[in-house]
């Protein structure tokens, strides 16, 4: 059995990583799930939240991910995401401005189509704070 299980991110834009690592962690619809080498055949929802990619037994990454799916077999995992952005790449001042503006898009809504984006938009932004609040210091 190898060492490794291949994790790729692809997001609508473009493949964003595709490399052979130790272990992936991903937030999943039933909670985190870690992905080694040898991984029995399993498909899930995705949450929003950090994606953690380790080498050498320790996260060597975090990458905040939108909702989405990820298929895993023995040999790898591919995590297709609504959005990815690097952990250290998350502002928190902008990240609450937009929980603001995200709130009072609700509020101001004509219609339960505009209210229903403005609301799963919003479970994006406080996962995001959430990932700093957890991961500060």
């Amino acid at each position: 059995m190898a060492d490794t299980v291949t994790f790729e991110l692809v997001s609508p834009e473009r493949l964003l990583v595709s490399e052979p690592v130790e272990m992936v962690v991903v937030p999943g619809t039933e909670g985190l799930f870690g992905v080694l080498p040898g991984h029995a055949l399993m498909i899930s929802g995705v949450e929003p939240g950090l994606v953690e990619i380790y080498e050498a037994g320790q996260v060597a990454r975090r990458i905040f991910v939108g909702p989405g799916f990820a298929e895993v077999t023995p040999e790898r995992c591919t995590v297709l995401a609504d959005m990815a952005i690097p952990f250290e790449e998350l502002e928190r001042g902008e990240i609450e401005g937009r929980i603001k503006g995200l709130a009072d898009d609700m509020t101001d809504a004509r219609d339960e189509a505009e209210k229903d984006k403005a609301a799963a938009a919003l479970v994006v932004a406080e996962a995001m704070l959430k990932a700093l609040d957890y991961h500060a210091g």
